[in-house]
C-alpha cells in the first residue's frame, strides 16, 4: 500500500493536505489487484457452512475454521465438473484464488475444484450419506432381484482400456460364452459418476427387440484403489440408479476389503470383477455332466418304474383267475341252463297237450251236434208259425215309440203352424242382415220348397211347391224271398 501512502513523519502532521485522494471505486479496484497478484492460487482448507445453490448454477458458501470464516463462490462452469457435490459440515480443501467483491466490500475465493479433506472427512461423509440412503429404503433386502441362470446378454459398465474388462471377458469365456455389451465411462474423477448412472439407466432404456438387444443382467465393474480412487461409486446418482434398475445389477468394485455405497443398492455384491462374472453364468462344462448325471437318473427312474410296475401287474395277474379257466366254467353253466331250458319247454309243451286232449275228449264231435241241431229243426213250421207273431208285434211297438219321439221334436210341427225356413248357400238363415240383394235363397214350408232371390225392393219371387215326401211306410211285408222272412 506504500504506493497509495507514502511514509510521512512525526512533524508531517500539517502536511496532510499533500496525501493524494481516492474514489472508493478506485481504492476497491486497487484492494482486488493486490488480492489477485498475491494469491493467484491457493489450496484452502475448512468445513463448508451456509452452502446454496442459486437458480443461475452458481454455489454459494462459506469455508470456516475455529476462528474465522472466508466467502466462497464457485462459478456454474466449474460446478458441474466438481469431484464431490458441496454438503454443510463437509470438511474440505478448495482449490481457486482470492479476489474481491468490490459491491460488498468483500474478499471471497473463487473454487475451481473441491476434495474431501482427509481420510476422516471421507468416512463420516460416507457414513452420513450411507445412513440417509438406507432411511430411504434404497437398500432393503425386498428390493433386491435374483440374478437370471443363464442371461443371454450380459451389460458391462466399465473402463473399456483397463484390465476389469479383459478379466470379465475372458473368465466368461471360461465358464459359458455369453454377448457382452459394454458401456464404456470414466471410473475416477470428475464426471465419472454421471457416466456411471448415465451407462446404468441407459442400459434400463433399451427396448425390447431393438437393433441392440437388452441385458439380461449388469455388471458395474472397477478396479481396486484408494478410498478417494472408488469416491464416485458412492456418489448418490450412481446409487440411486443403481437401485432403480429393472435390469439386476452385480456390483463388483474394488478389491474383496473395498466397500462402497453401490455395493448395498446393487442385488448382488461381488468381491472382484472376475468373481463377478463367475456370479453371472454357470460353468458350461459343469452343467453338461449335470446334465448328463440328471439323464441318467432319469432314465435310471423310468427303467426302475416300469420294472415296478410289471412286477406290480404280474402279481396281480397271480390274484386273478386265468379267464380260459373262466370261459370254460361259464361254457358249462351256459350248457346246463340251455338242457335245462328244453328240458322246461318240452314239459310245458306236453303239459299244455295234455290239456288240449283233456278239453277235446269233453267236447261232442260237430257231427253230433249237427245230427242235435238237425233233429231239431226238422219240424220249422211249427216253430215259425210260433215264433213269428211275437217277434213282428215286439218289433212293430218299438218303431212306434221311437217314430213317436221323433215326431215330437221335428221342426215341421212348427211350419205346419204358418212358419217357414229360410236357407241361403251357407246354411239356415236366422237373422235379417243375413239376406243380401241378389242372394239365392230356399224356402221350407210345411207343404213343400220354394226357391227364392233377395233383394231391397224387388217381390220374391217362388217356384211351385215340390210335393211332400212320403212317409215311410211303418212295416213291410217280408218277402218270400227274403231269406229270413224264410227262416222266421
Amino acid at each position: 500500500m506504500s504506493d497509495f501512502y507514502p511514509d510521512s513523519g512525526p512533524g508531517d502532521a500539517g502536511l496532510t493536505g499533500n496525501v493524494p485522494e481516492f474514489s472508493v471505486s478506485e481504492i476497491s479496484m486497487a484492494v482486488k489487484r493486490t488480492l489477485e497478484g498475491t494469491f493467484e492460487r491457493v489450496r484452502v482448507r475448512g468445513e463448508i457452512s451456509g452452502f446454496k445453490r442459486a437458480a443461475s448454477g452458481h454455489l454459494y458458501m462459506a469455508l470456516k475454521d475455529e476462528n474465522a470464516v472466508l466467502d466462497a463462490v464457485c462459478w456454474r462452469g466449474n460446478a458441474g465438473r466438481l469431484a464431490i457435490a458441496p454438503e454443510d459440515g463437509m470438511e474440505v480443501i478448495a482449490v481457486g484464488r482470492i479476489t474481491s467483491y468490490p459491491g460488498r466490500s468483500k474478499y471471497q475465493i473463487v473454487v475451481e475444484s473441491l476434495e474431501l479433506a482427509g481420510e476422516g472427512a471421507l468416512l463420516k461423509l460416507l457414513e452420513d450419506r450411507r445412513r440417509k440412503l438406507a432411511e430411504e429404503g434404497l437398500f432393503d433386502e425386498s428390493r433386491k432381484r435374483a440374478l437370471p441362470f443363464l442371461p443371454d446378454v450380459i451389460g458391462v459398465v466399465t473402463s473399456p482400456t483397463g484390465a476389469v474388462i479383459r478379466d470379465i471377458l475372458h473368465r466368461l469365456a471360461d465358464r459359458f460364452p455369453r454377448r457382452v455389451l459394454v458401456w464404456p465411462v470414466l471410473v475416477q474423477g470428475e464426471g465419472a459418476a454421471a457416466q456411471v448412472a448415465a451407462a446404468i439407466r441407459g442400459f434400463n432404456a433399451f427396448a425390447e427387440g431393438g437393433k441392440l438387444p437388452r441385458p439380461d443382467l449388469l455388471i458395474v465393474a472397477r478396479g481396486g484403489g484408494s478410498l478417494e480412487d472408488l469416491w464416485a461409486f458412492n456418489e448418490e446418482v450412481v446409487v440411486r440408479a443403481a437401485a432403480e434398475s429393472a435390469i439386476p445389477l452385480i456390483s463388483a468394485v474394488g478389491h474383496e476389503t473395498d466397500t462402497t455405497l453401490i455395493d448395498y443398492a446393487a442385488d448382488r455384491r461381488a468381491p472382484t470383477p472376475t468373481a463377478a462374472a463367475e456370479m453371472a453364468v454357470p460353468v458350461r462344462r459343469e452343467l453338461l455332466i449335470q446334465t448328463g448325471e440328471l439323464e441318467r437318473r432319469l432314465l435310471g427312474a423310468a427303467t426302475r418304474m416300469v420294472t415296478e410296475r410289471r412286477e406290480r401287474l404280474d402279481g396281480l395277474g397271480r390274484g386273478l383267475v386265468d379267464p380260459k379257466r373262466l370261459l370254460e366254467d361259464m361254457s358249462q353253466r351256459l350248457d346246463e341252463r340251455a338242457e335245462r331250458l328244453r328240458n322246461c319247454w318240452n314239459a310245458f309243451i306236453k303239459e299244455r297237450q295234455g290239456r288240449v286232449d283233456h278239453l277235446r275228449a269233453s267236447l261232442p264231435h260237430p257231427r253230433q251236434l249237427l245230427a242235435v241241431k238237425a233233429e231239431q229243426l226238422s219240424s220249422p213250421a211249427a216253430r215259425l208259425d210260433y215264433i213269428r207273431p211275437r217277434l213282428l208285434s215286439d218289433r212293430a211297438r218299438e218303431i212306434d215309440g221311437l217314430n213317436r219321439v221323433l215326431e215330437s221334436v221335428s221342426y215341421k210341427k212348427v211350419l205346419q203352424r204358418g212358419y217357414a225356413v229360410v236357407r241361403g248357400p251357407q246354411g239356415a238363415i236366422t237373422r235379417p242382415d243375413g239376406v243380401t240383394p241378389g242372394l239365392a235363397l230356399e224356402l221350407e214350408f210345411a207343404t213343400g220348397r220354394a226357391a227364392a232371390t233377395g233383394g231391397a225392393d224387388q217381390p220374391v219371387s217362388s217356384a211351385p211347391p215340390q210335393p211332400a215326401p212320403k212317409p215311410a211306410a211303418g212295416r213291410k211285408k217280408a218277402s218270400s224271398d227274403d231269406p229270413q222272412g224264410s227262416l222266421l
